[in-house]
């Protein structure tokens, strides 16, 4: 039998930000890079819920979601090739709508598409500059097996505009409880090894990708440049430790300590050009919050 602890998670896949596999009904958390050597401070404030409406079919569900977030540049230090003021703040909207259905042979279908904006809104109003299109296709395959284990393989293809690619990539993963404290994790955009203390206390070693894309509304003029910049981008690859403690059934807190082997921050053209770096060192990645769970 399919049960709904096994749904969302197939459907809410991290696309834009920081997206990986979730199974949150409700999510509410805090990010930041601390000022490092290139003297700037990066946080995010992300705030998202998700309803699952079941159908008349058996196990056939139509998920309903919004994903919120706002962004925060600091730049403390003199920068006269543009307006840094510009870049200081951004906010990213994404409506979902997805359906999931079971199939034969223990695999389940998962569709969802997710219109939204991403945008610093100097401008009076949106334009259709500041829409963002993700689509995600993928089937899953969950299996109990012996001893209390289990793995979960998922297949399909993704596509996000936020993410900065112009064309639909794979999407692999396959997670294995291969012990009664340990698991893990294999795919992209997170690899980890989980170690369960007990019921209430579990520690995640991981890597991961992360990230954030917006659209300049009215551009940035750039001095020596003959191009205007009309996209932001961060770019990260991190690594570290994260702590899980579940409060009560379904609520979970969590902290992450990280460092950002690859940190980028860029202004690009329309056409995904590199115009200027505004950063690229390396610095700790720091990330706490709370979530409700199926």
């Amino acid at each position: 039998m399919h049960k709904p602890i096994t749904i969302l998670s197939f459907l809410i896949l991290f696309i834009t930000t920081a997206n990986a596999q979730l199974s949150d009904l409700a999510r509410l958390d805090y990010t930041i890079i601390p000022e490092n050597n290139s003297n700037i401070e990066y946080s995010k404030t992300r705030a998202l819920f998700n309803i699952p409406v079941k159908l008349k079919r058996e196990g056939e569900y139509l998920l309903l979601g919004l994903d919120y977030s706002t962004v925060n540049l600091n730049i403390n230090r003199d920068n006269p090739t543009f307006d840094k003021d510009l870049i200081g703040d951004f906010q990213s909207l994404d409506l979902s709508l997805g359906y999931t259905k079971p199939l034969k042979n223990d695999w389940r279908l998962g569709i969802r598409v997710k219109p939204g904006f991403s945008t610093n809104l100097t401008a009076n109003s949106l334009s259709f500059e500041d829409l963002v299109i993700s689509a995600d296709v993928v089937f899953i395959r969950e299996r109990e097996l012996e001893n209390n284990k289990k793995d979960r393989l998922i297949l399909g293809v993704t596509y996000s505009q936020n993410r900065g690619f112009l064309f639909p990539l794979p999407f692999v993963s396959y997670y294995k409880k291969f012990h009664e404290k340990w698991s893990y994790n294999i795919g992209i955009p997170k690899t980890n090894l989980q170690y369960h203390l007990s019921d209430k206390h579990r520690f995640k070693f991981s890597t991961e990708l992360d990230g954030f894309t917006a659209n300049l509304q009215n551009g940035i003029e750039i001095d020596g440049q003959n191009a205007t910049a009309r996209i932001f981008n961060v770019s990260t690859i991190l690594g570290g430790i994260q702590y899980e403690y579940h409060i009560i059934d379904h609520l979970e807190f969590f902290a992450q300590a990280a460092y950002t082997f690859s940190n980028n921050i860029r202004l690009r053209t329309n056409n995904r050009d590199n115009l200027i770096t505004i950063n690229n060192e390396s610095s700790l990645f720091l990330k706490t919050g709370l979530r409700l769970k199926i």
